[in-house]
């Protein structure tokens, strides 16, 4: 099992990256937003993996925390969450966020992941209690950082935030909302990581 990877950034397109090693081999590897938002082109980075295989193929979902994964992976124990369901969650709050609300009995924070009705909801909160609470988690900071990276157009910004959050369940409205909403104070985002950060702290807001 290839559990993980390090090597050079060659390749970032939300919540894609490509990740070439000194062997030579290129990985595309599928993360949930804040992991994505922590990468650099050019730039050296491990990750943390979990090689998923269906039928149809083969896949790969990366996590810049170990912690990250393990959570995955409780989450996709569960039935009826499947691989992408447990990458959209950890896209609209990290590890530690989802521990706390768990902890909390907060069936509406759940219900604002896309996929996730009030059914979904407190069947997750009953399972997941048992299944995270061995799992430590750093909650020394619940927002993730983000650093400059790779200046882009701003349309093609704003195509690659919508493209990531609707590959991960957002409806094409939602998403367009809420990156109307992380610009309507005037911001200008000058890469996809800071529009995505914006649009994601949006998206914790609705409903």
């Amino acid at each position: 099992m290839i559990g993980l990877i390090t090597g050079q950034v060659q390749y970032l397109m939300a919540p894609t990256a490509c990740i070439m090693t000194t062997s030579g081999v290129g990985y595309d590897i599928e993360l949930p937003l804040p992991s994505f938002c922590q990468l650099h082109l050019n730039e050296q980075a491990s990750i943390w993996t979990h090689f998923h295989v269906r039928e149809d193929a083969q896949l790969l979902y990366g996590f810049i925390d170990r912690k990250e994964r393990d959570v995955f992976r409780q989450l996709i124990k569960i039935n009826g969450v499947g691989a992408k369901m447990a990458l959209a969650m950890l896209s609209a709050m990290s590890a530690a966020e989802l521990k706390m609300h768990v902890e909390q009995d907060s069936e509406t924070a759940l219900t604002r992941i896309p996929g996730i009705g009030k059914k979904t909801a407190q069947r997750l909160l009953i399972e997941l209690k048992d299944k995270l609470k061995n799992i430590e988690v750093d909650n020394s900071n619940l927002e993730f950082a983000i650093q400059p990276a790779e200046i882009s157009a701003e349309d093609n910004i704003i195509a690659e935030v919508e493209g990531a959050l609707i590959s991960l369940g957002y409806k094409e409205k939602e998403a367009q909302q809420a990156i109307k909403a992380a610009k309507s104070n005037g911001d200008v985002f000058a890469n996809t990581q800071g529009l995505l950060k914006a649009t994601l702290q949006q998206l914790s807001t609705f409903k």
